[in-house]
């Protein structure tokens, strides 16, 4: 495990410290004054038809204080443009174009369909930029061989299974909250592996050894990174208010559309209130894409995001480098690894040193149960030189087998490198985590 050398603990003092360099702008009275008067404006329709259940339960929402953590509001900000934007969908807008007060409606619900969508693909990019961000950064710790591309294979593949879980309740029926509940349930899960990979703890505790010259300080913090009261708490208390009221002014938005639309045929929306909705969004998305903007800028250059080469994880890595072995005529060598997981990989690159005549060797490899049984996985073939990898789908030791038992009168000049990888990065395991 690297050392605290150089490097000081990542405490709550130390990231007020670098906050500091980055005053979050206030945020115009007009987006609390236009999510109270949005709110006003829901409650007055109440005279129109009373409130229905799924409209006191959005009322609620809108009334109440937003979840503490920034990434947990972001996921709800997103959730709810998608909800409005489902309201606002062409074919469920009970609003005809039948006069011109009417065409003028549906122009501003037009545009501020527009205005979210927009929106809306631009958080998901930002939260997409900020997961690869975090990857990429670990992936530099990683050794950068087959073993690396292992484990990115692994992540693709665990973002595949979230996303066919995802599309698996879509497909039977979920809506946009049961959707956005069961993304949050994910990404919590992420939460709780990254912090397992600063503790080292369950299958984790495999990966850290794959984190070459990793500061402590930097395992540290990520162990700590979910703490209520944790490093990361300054961040929230400094920009979370401004996000917070964002938040605040979506939920008045969605509820107002909701109530209006569910009551057009009885009262018909008036030109000053589409206004103030209007206005509402309009203020919404230039303050979202302004924080949106401000909060990337301040987690890309995060004191936490260094690189492997600050944190002298090239020198660290001199020592993970090819092994060599000469394998005498009629001789053989072999490596056994070890699996605690089903879905590992055991991966190889070996060449043989070339001399004065091409030559090749024998390679197999053999499963060895917990019994001492022993099963032959990779059949016997001759090799100049070979990389290769298989998923395992039992735990117990695996031997790898060069052989040179043929030969009568050479020896073999191996090069090689082996290892198991454990199936233990999931995607968002490097995704922030704010």
């Amino acid at each position: 495990m690297a050392t605290t050398e150089g490097f000081v603990p990542i405490t709550r003092a130390y990231l007020a410290r670098y906050y500091d360099k980055y005053p979050l702008p206030p945020l115009p009275d007009a987006a609390t004054d236009l999510a109270a008067r949005l709110r006003a404006l829901s409650a007055d329709l109440a005279a129109v038809a009373p409130i229905a259940p799924d409209e006191e339960l959005l009322k609620q929402e809108a009334a109440s204080i937003p979840a503490h953590k920034i990434d947990e509001n972001l996921w709800k900000n997103r959730e709810q443009m998608e909800e409005i934007l489902f309201l606002l969908n062409t074919s469920r807008r009970p609003v005809a174009k039948s006069t011109p007060e009417d065409s003028e409606i549906v122009s501003k619900l037009d545009d501020i369909e527009a205005k979210l969508k927009d929106m809306l693909k631009k958080l998901e990019q930002f939260q997409l930029k900020n997961a690869d961000n975090v990857f990429n950064t670990v992936m530099t710790y990683m050794p950068q061989d087959f073993r690396g591309t292992l484990i990115r294979q692994q992540r693709e593949r665990s973002e595949r299974n979230k996303q066919a879980e995802v599309d698996s309740l879509v497909s039977a029926g979920g809506s946009i909250r049961d959707r956005y509940a069961l993304l949050w349930k994910q990404q919590m899960e992420r939460r709780v592996q990254l912090a397992q990979l600063g503790s080292a703890t369950g299958v984790y505790k495999t990966l850290v050894r794959y984190l070459v010259g990793v500061p402590q300080v930097l395992l540290d913090f990520i162990r700590q990174i979910n703490d209520n009261n944790g490093p990361m708490e300054e961040q929230r208390e400094r920009y979370g208010p401004t996000l917070y009221a964002l938040t605040k002014l979506v939920l008045a938005i969605r509820l107002y559309l909701h109530v209006s639309l569910a009551r057009y045929e009885q009262r018909k929306l008036e030109e000053d209130d589409i206004a103030v909705l209007q206005q509402a969004v309009t203020i919404y998305t230039e303050e979202f894409v302004k924080f949106t903007e401000f909060i990337g800028e301040v987690f890309v250059n995060a004191p936490f995001f260094i690189s492997a080469e600050d944190a002298g994880a090239a020198d660290a890595r001199k020592s993970d480098e090819y092994k060599e072995t000469i394998i005498p005529a009629g001789k053989t060598h072999e490596v056994i690894l070890s699996v605690e997981a089903v879905n590992s990989y055991i991966a190889w690159d070996f060449s043989l040193q070339q001399g004065a005549l091409n030559m090749d060797i024998g390679f197999h490899v053999e499963y060895i149960s917990h019994s001492g049984e022993k099963t032959l996985i990779l059949p016997y073939r001759r090799y100049e030189a070979d990389q290769g990898n298989f998923c395992t789908v039992s735990a117990g030791s695996y031997k790898l087998v060069w052989d040179n038992s043929y030969s009568s009168f050479f020896k073999k000049s191996l090069r090689y490198k082996v290892d198991a990888v454990p199936p233990v990065v999931e995607p968002a395991v490097m995704r922030p985590v704010l």
